[in-house]
Formats: C-alpha cells, sequence, structure tokens
C-alpha cells in the first residue's frame, strides 16, 4: 500500500492531496508551493519541526490532520470513475488568466467536458452572472446578450446557481455556444440539487470545473472563492441583476482586484434585484451595458491592453514623443523657425 510520501513523490499526486487538505484560497499553502514545490510542501506539513515563517505553525496544525492516504486514494479513484482531469499548472489547458491570482491561485483544477475551452485567450471568455431571485426582465435581457456573446464566438461562464446563473447556461447551450459552470464543490455533486440535468449537460456538451476534489461540499466561504474563480477566468464580468448586498458583488470586487472589467445592466429603478447593478454603476465600479456592442468594447479592451503589455515588454512599443515623424527626421531641430 503507497504511503503519503511515495504519494506525494509525483507534482500532480501532490497537488491533488494538497487541494484536499487546504481551502480555496489558501495563500499560505500557495506560498509554500511557489517556493519549495508541492512535494517539498506536503513533506514540511509533515514534518517534526514547525515551518519558517508567518502563520507556520497555525498552517501545519490546520493541513497536517488532513493529509491521509487512504483519502487520498479515495479522490483519485472518483476521480477516474467520474471521468473527470484533474489540471495542475504546465497542462496545455491550464487557463490564461489565472496566475493573476498570485498565492491564492487554485492549487489544482477539476475538469469534465471540453477542457479545450479553458486554452481559449481571457478576451474570449466572459462570466454572466447575478441574482438567483431574478426577474423575467433580468431572464430575458441575460438569454439576448448571451445570444450574441455565442454569436461571436465567445466562451460563457457562470457559477450554476439559480436566476441569471441558469439563464446564462441554457442560453449558451440553446444557442450551440461554449459554457463552462465553475462549482463550489465536487463534480460529482451538483449544486444546486434542482440543477443537476442541466449541469450534466454542461459537462457533456461545455465544461464542468472546480478546484475542490470530488466529495467535497459547498460551503459559505467555498462560494465567495469560486467567485476570484470566475473574475481569473474572464476577460470581463457582466452582472445582469443583483440585489443591494448580493453575494455576486463579490465577484465585482476579486475583478477590480484583479483589473478586469465589469458590466452591469440597468434595470427598473424600483426594482430590487436590480439594486446592486445601480449601486454598481453609481459607484463607478461597472461600466453601463446597453447591448452586446458594450459587452464587446469591454473584451476587445482586455485583448488591446494584452497586447500592448506583450509589446511593451518586449520593447516594441515606444512612447509616441520618443519617435521623430518622419518630416523632423529630414529637417533636423527647429531654432527659432
Amino acid at each position: 500500500m503507497d504511503t503519503i510520501n511515495e504519494l506525494a513523490a509525483e507534482e500532480r499526486t501532490a497537488r491533488i492531496i494538497l487541494s484536499v487538505a487546504s481551502e480555496p484560497g489558501d495563500a499560505v499553502t500557495g506560498r509554500m508551493i511557489r517556493t519549495v514545490g508541492a512535494s517539498e510542501t506536503i513533506a514540511r506539513v509533515l514534518a517534526d519541526q514547525v515551518p519558517v515563517g508567518p502563520d507556520g505553525d497555525t498552517w501545519q496544525r490546520r493541513l497536517a490532520p488532513r493529509i491521509d492516504a487512504t483519502q487520498t486514494r479515495r479522490v483519485l479513484a472518483e476521480t477516474e470513475r467520474h471521468g473527470m482531469r484533474v489540471l495542475i499548472p504546465g497542462d496545455a489547458e491550464w487557463p490564461a488568466g489565472i496566475g493573476a491570482l498570485g498565492d491564492r491561485a487554485p492549487v489544482a483544477l477539476w475538469a469534465k467536458g471540453n477542457t479545450g475551452l479553458l486554452s481559449r485567450p481571457v478576451w474570449d471568455r466572459l462570466t454572466v452572472t447575478g441574482a438567483r431571485a431574478s426577474t423575467g426582465y433580468g431572464e430575458h435581457v441575460t438569454t439576448e446578450l448571451v445570444q450574441s456573446a455565442v454569436a461571436d464566438t465567445r466562451v460563457v461562464l457562470s457559477g450554476g446557481a439559480y436566476g441569471i446563473d441558469g439563464a446564462a447556461h441554457r442560453a449558451a447551450l440553446a444557442s450551440g455556444g461554449s459554457t463552462v459552470a465553475v462549482l463550489a464543490g465536487g463534480l460529482d455533486r451538483p449544486y444546486p440539487a434542482g440543477h443537476a440535468d442541466l449541469l450534466t449537460r454542461v459537462g457533456k456538451d461545455g465544461l464542468l470545473l472546480s478546484e475542490l476534489p470530488p466529495g467535497a461540499a459547498p460551503t459559505k466561504w467555498r462560494f465567495l472563492q469560486r467567485g476570484r474563480l470566475l473574475a481569473a477566468l474572464s476577460g470581463t464580468a457582466l452582472i445582469a441583476e443583483a440585489g443591494y448586498r448580493s453575494g455576486t458583488l463579490h465577484t465585482v470586487a476579486r475583478a477590480a482586484e484583479l483589473g478586469r472589467p465589469v458590466g452591469a445592466i440597468p434595470g427598473p429603478i424600483t426594482s430590487a434585484s436590480s439594486a446592486g447593478c445601480h449601486r454598481l454603476l453609481r459607484d463607478g465600479l461597472a461600466t453601463v451595458i446597453t447591448g452586446y456592442d458594450d459587452v464587446r468594447s469591454l473584451l476587445d479592451g482586455v485583448r488591446d491592453g494584452a497586447h500592448r503589455a506583450v509589446r511593451r515588454t518586449a520593447g516594441l512599443e515606444a512612447a509616441p514623443l520618443d519617435t521623430p515623424t518622419p518630416s523632423a527626421q529630414r529637417e533636423g531641430p527647429s531654432l527659432g523657425r
């Protein structure tokens, strides 16, 4: 029978072990992996001495009891039984943009479906989310915008929840487009249960994605952390409807931290379901969306910004004042003409 040290010798399995033991967004684990690698991180969790660094003692005592060879073998078996893949940094399908989360990036990702959707540029991916208690107006506008996004060959991401999330997934599937559902629990436990059939279709025709292993239940903390993934995985977050204190606003906050633009759809001023969107627009945290052209403009802005950054890094883009015009090159400097 393999011991935990033998299992952890391989990078992918080591990351699976750490995903089971830690919670999403664990910056201490992320920093340790970045510094010494996943296998050595496990060795330090199980070592007799306390790891050097802030929170080392607390981190070790929190993770060590959750590292277990039997549990690891169960997760590996369930991953295979349900036809899932485990993605780690370095894989061709590891999504661009996720590195923006730094030490809070996922340790690994469980995927079921078309992982090729993650290979698309971040500006080809659009997160559409919003209120669970959506209105007919919100679902209608969501459907129209998603249909236009599909026609524009964008990948639509959402969280699989009731309301706006479900409307976004259904519209993408009905239009023959690509959609990704990012879940806050294991992919073998579709949540919410009322969307089990919808999520099964997403896994067949699109992609189911989670940073949690099979068997993991969704919790309030995991829902909040799911928001950072929706923000990082896409070029723009589109909020169709949201209450004044909606959890959707957490996704907006994470998008703002990452420099991702946010679009908000205005609704009736009397609608509580649009109060969160109006709050974002009033506070200057989102761009008003009146049609798909506004969404395309935000996504294209992300693309253009990325291209400029690459050119600057390569030294191919000089400041306009640094480059003399052809006429100036011919005439030389002007001396009091």
